[in-house]
């Protein structure tokens, strides 16, 4: 890339920013505090309240020092392996968060997390090594109080460390990530001031609520998707909450009752829109859609986070049944029609000043019939800053159309985006027993021919149509189909063929407008998995191109 393309990538990219992402990330690089002083002199918190029974975490600990986590297994050997430079980084942030402490059959293995406690202490001094970055940071903060809530007593040692942890996070805020990482730094905080008592904690618990009652109204939307348009995210950011509640009830004592009263309210009315949202945007297998950064099995499941809601008493607000819904503020539509469940993708990329966990998807969609996932987002299977990580962010990678072989947005460089496609003219209409939904974006803009996508689908009880058309000058386009794995797609004609469902069910398939071909890619569901499926390419011969997809009666 010449010096003045990457020039103009890095101005698209700092350009949305607010201020504080760039001090801050001036600030995060060359201030770093040190452990312990904050720590000191903390107490257990008399309870006043008593603690609901949270989601389950799946376990992790297989042996007595080995871990499977993100499709991959390690033994943590010995005091290097912690921060072993030859694992996945985002392995050993999820090692640091001990998870398995609150998993499915945690009392079974009592034994082996005292021993791992008393290793993580001796073997991770202070504010060194990938568990003491805020993020693992504030999950482990949360993971060993949620684990003494239980039941388990704390040594003095584990309060000490537990304030130590506490203290330096206090010191080490992500304001210059902003997003669902500020907002795991505000419960640990939180967390960590309704637990233990004295004057840390105190400012702690204060300074958490401040942050939490800055940024939920900011990234919770009013139609209760979470602003970064991740349903995996938005899955986590919901437990959170329900944790808070949770928490706050627990330690009731910790909060001046009329605080309490208002905060709990706040928190209660958010988490029963987010609930909502994250009903809505489910397949009828009952899991999330797979849009930008999502993979099953990372947050918990959705009807888990139900079942935790309702025993702290929180009902989702009301979800309409329609055959269409749209979540305006998100961007995203649910149409069912038949055995039809079409989600689809007209929502921006992200925040401006924070598209990191966006990918080139503008104007992709699931399809589900019956059951089961037909037409699926590729996934995202790893994060970093590798090949796989922007292939799997790249529009090819998702079920929409790519110009002249670039992305529709300009992601790069693992969590970063450059110029940005905007959704445009969104048009949603039910006409007796049809939907028909419209929309085009701006992202091939940019290129010399001046193109415009715009998208229509028209969904009826047997049958989608995807029709694509092309304003502007360009030399190539394609439009992909990327099919689950266990769908089977045959070619049968010019441009015509079927798709066999596990059980036997039949879709036929038509294009027009362009080729039609199978080619071979990979469907990512969770972190570190890769499994072979098909995906059909239609390459346009001219500017208007279709693909209709039809069941068999």
């Amino acid at each position: 890339m010449q010096l003045d393309s990457r020039v103009l990538r890095y101005w698209h990219t700092v350009r949305y920013l607010k201020p504080v992402q760039v001090y801050g990330r001036l600030w995060f690089k060359l201030h770093r505090p040190r452990g312990g002083s904050n720590g000191a002199g903390v107490g257990l918190r008399a309870r006043g309240g008593a603690w609901t029974e949270p989601i389950a975490k799946r376990p992790s600990l297989i042996g007595p020092e080995r871990f499977s986590l993100c499709g991959e297994q390690h033994e943590i050997a010995g005091p290097r392996d912690w921060n072993n430079p030859l694992w996945d980084k985002l392995w050993l942030y999820h090692l640091h968060y001990f998870d398995d402490l609150n998993a499915a059959g945690a009392e079974e293995r009592t034994a082996r997390h005292l021993a791992l406690l008393g290793r993580w202490l001796a073997e991770n001094p202070a504010g060194r090594g990938n568990g003491w970055e805020p993020y693992p940071l504030s999950l482990r903060i949360v993971n060993w109080i949620k684990w003494a809530l239980r039941g388990n007593a704390p040594d003095r040692r584990l309060l000490a460390a537990v304030g130590e942890q506490a203290g330096f996070l206090r010191r080490r805020l992500e304001v210059h990530l902003l997003g669902n990482h500020l907002l795991a730094n505000a419960k640990a905080l939180v967390f960590s001031g309704l637990f233990l008592e004295g004057k840390g904690p105190d400012e702690w618990l204060r300074t958490g609520l401040r942050i939490l009652d800055r940024e939920l109204p900011e990234q919770v939307l009013e139609d209760g998707g979470q602003f970064e348009r991740s349903p995996m995210y938005h899955a986590i950011i919901l437990e959170d909450l329900l944790d808070l509640v949770n928490g706050s009830r627990a330690q009731a004592a910790a909060l001046p009752p009329a605080r309490r009263r208002r905060t709990e309210a706040a928190w209660t009315e958010t988490a029963r829109r987010m609930l909502a949202w994250l009903r809505a945007m489910c397949h009828p297998d009952g899991d999330i859609a797979l849009f930008n950064d999502a993979a099953l099995e990372v947050a918990a499941a959705p009807a888990d986070l139900e079942a935790y809601a309702r025993r702290l008493g929180i009902e989702p607000a009301a979800v309409a049944e329609a055959d269409c819904v749209r979540l305006r503020d998100s961007g995203y539509i649910r149409v069912r029609k038949g055995e039809f469940t079409a989600l689809l993708d007209v929502a921006p990329l992200g925040p401006d000043y924070l598209p990191g966990h966006g990918h080139a998807d503008t104007l992709g969609f699931e399809l589900s019939i019956g059951r089961r996932r037909v037409i699926v987002d590729t996934g995202t299977g790893c994060y970093g800053t590798g090949p796989e990580r922007l292939r799997q962010r790249a529009t090819a990678a998702h079920n929409t159309v790519t110009v002249d072989g670039l992305d529709s947005s300009e992601v790069w460089g693992g969590f970063r985006v450059a110029r940005r496609a905007r959704p445009l003219d969104l048009e949603v209409r039910e006409a007796g027993d049809e939907v028909r939904v419209a929309c085009s974006h701006d992202g091939y803009r940019r290129l010399p021919g001046r193109v415009t996508h715009r998208r229509r689908w028209l969904i009826d009880d047997r049958r989608l149509v995807v029709l694509d058309s092309l304003s502007g000058r360009f030399t190539e386009a394609v439009a992909r189909f990327h099919l689950h794995p266990e769908v089977a797609a045959e070619i049968e004609g010019p441009n015509s063929g079927r798709l066999i469902l596990p059980g036997g069910k039949v879709m036929h398939w038509h294009c027009d407008g362009g080729t039609a071909s199978l080619e071979t890619s990979t469907y990512h569901p969770r972190f570190g998995v890769a499994f072979p499926n098909q995906c059909l390419e239609l390459r346009f011969t001219r500017s208007q191109a279709s693909t209709v997809f039809t069941t068999a009666p």
